[in-house]
């Protein structure tokens, strides 16, 4: 199986930027994950869009997938609180 390429959108790298520094290395962990299995287990497809949501102890990564051109995009990371606003 082809490696997807993961992009980040500029409000989620700087979402990232924002997280606490003991929690970064691991949300880059699973973003680089992504890239490998972009249905992991746990993933969870949001209803109302076709995006998908992992979790990162209490932060969650919102993504979608296109399987035809092999991309995973990062749309939001936040912690659960605040993530899913607006």
């Amino acid at each position: 199986m082809a490696n997807y390429k993961v992009l980040v959108k500029k409000t989620a790298a700087d979402e990232l930027g924002r997280s606490p520094k003991r929690e970064l290395i691991r949300l880059i962990e699973r973003i680089r994950s992504l890239g490998e299995n972009p249905r992991p287990f746990g993933c969870e497809k949001l209803s109302a869009q076709e995006r998908y949501r992992i979790r990162q102890r209490n932060y969650r990564i919102v993504y979608s997938i296109d399987d035809d051109g092999r991309t995973v995009q990062i749309f939001k990371i936040g912690h659960r609180r605040e993530v899913y606003r607006g």
